[in-house]
């Protein structure tokens, strides 16, 4: 049997909605689609299977949430991790138009998902900020922009001083505006897509870990700790948490821990003269760190902290360091909280779709944009599901690469963190 592990301890779970009943699995079942993997991705592709009749069944190890999904940095951005123009360079004009104009239309998807199912999870969209500290990373940002405003989109580059105003800081010397994105409480929309699933028939199991996968006969073969599963088809959306199931799945991405610290609320003066329109801003750093100002007026800072579990602020110090850099007036505040979990970099830095047999859909490496795109891609990967390979998705659908060297990825990212913390710091 399997022991449920308490949630990350976050301002979230400190805050969310109440969870979703999800029981574990007791009894077996045979179903249309069984999703291994709880988290936005599955969820998202639950509730748009359920939408057209889909009989669809989630197993979740913990609860629905309980990874990246329920403790992320709440912000929904636009896009992929690369240009416009890159993307078309890679996929081609045709798929890399349409992913360009998928991935850059996940954020008002999401929002206007929450508005349909009434969600309670602090949405809004107030835009993200993609915030440059140096030549270098501004004069790639404003390239970014300049090839989004030739497609048409609500883009635009911010200067210096456009930015002391939206951000109260002199850090940056540009940035791109997306009146798009945005931010919500990661765990109570996570809480809510489960309960929008279930509403629309989808079954959510919790504390029901997918042991084991293989063909018997016609269908598949889940094994969990307490029942069996019999799928016609099977979607693994187990991102930062992806074990053995698959054969050589786990070593086609790079599991990073990321972390946020969260302030006590602020004053209204204070939050007032942070983040005045409330923004989400990420920065184009060798380290990204990234914050929002919530509907509480808490600071949330994030980035890359110890690849390891944590559980107080005190574990990501240089943020809060950081935060009083960029904003004096916060010396003396309170920090109550500190918290990570596992997302999912692939090599290329593209979300990874894969159909490595009949009637098995695999789905991960969010690279860190999961919100919305998990969201989103729950609807593409439901097409799939529903149609097969005729059925056309607006992401490229590859062969399983497992990345070379992979045992050796732990080292790699901390000296890849401690050499990018340098390089930031000298402006390099």
């Amino acid at each position: 049997m399997t022991t449920r592990l308490p949630l990350p301890p976050s301002l979230y779970a400190d805050t969310a909605v109440a969870p979703v009943a999800a029981p574990p699995l007791e009894i077996d079942k045979t179903v249309s689609v069984a999703i291994i993997g709880g988290g936005y991705t599955g969820l998202s592709t639950a509730l748009h299977l359920a939408e057209q009749g889909v009989e669809a069944l989630v197993l979740e190890a913990q609860e629905p949430g309980w990874g990246a999904s329920g403790n992320n940095g709440g912000h929904t951005n636009p896009g992929l991790k690369h240009d416009p123009d890159q993307i078309e360079a890679d996929f081609g004009a045709e798929l890399g138009r349409r992913m360009v104009a998928f991935s850059y239309g996940t954020t008002n998807f999401t929002h206007d998902l929450i508005r349909r199912y009434q969600i309670p999870c602090e949405a809004r969209q107030n835009g993200t900020l993609r915030a440059a500290y140096n030549e270098a990373s501004a004069a790639a940002i404003e390239t970014t922009a300049q090839q989004c405003i030739a497609r048409g989109m609500p883009v635009s580059y911010l200067n210096r001083e456009q930015l002391r105003e939206m951000t109260g800081t002199d850090r940056y010397i540009g940035a791109m505006l997306d009146t798009r994105g945005g931010d919500l409480h990661p765990l109570s929309y996570a809480r809510g897509l489960a309960r929008a699933a279930i509403s629309a028939g989808a079954k959510v199991y919790g504390e029901t870990p997918a042991l084991s996968l293989r063909r018997e006969g016609s269908r598949w073969r889940i094994e969990t700790p307490r029942a069996v599963v019999h799928a016609d088809k099977v979607l693994l959306a187990t991102n930062g948490f992806t074990d053995d199931l698959w054969p050589a799945l786990r070593r086609t991405i790079v599991p990073v821990f990321s972390s946020i610290a969260a302030t006590a609320p602020l004053s209204d003066d204070v939050a007032r003269s942070i983040m005045p329109t409330r923004p989400v801003l990420y920065e184009s750093g060798h380290i990204t760190v990234y914050y929002r100002i919530d509907q509480q007026n808490r600071l949330l800072m994030g980035g890359r902290g110890p690849m390891r579990w944590i559980s107080s602020p005190r574990d990501v110090a240089y943020l809060m360091r950081y935060a009083e850099r960029l904003w004096p007036q916060l010396k003396g505040v309170a920090w109550t909280h500190g918290w990570n979990s596992r997302l999912a970099i692939t090599k290329d830095h593209y979300p990874h779709v894969h159909e490595p047999a009949d009637n098995i859909l695999i789905s991960l490496g969010c690279n860190g944009r999961g919100v919305a795109l998990s969201t989103a891609m729950g609807a593409q990967l439901a097409r799939r599901l529903i149609g097969g390979a005729k059925a056309e998705i607006d992401m490229p659908v590859t062969g399983i690469k497992p990345i070379p060297m992979h045992a050796f990825w732990p080292v790699g990212v901390t000296t890849a963190v401690i050499a990018g913390r340098v390089r930031d710091r000298l402006g390099i």
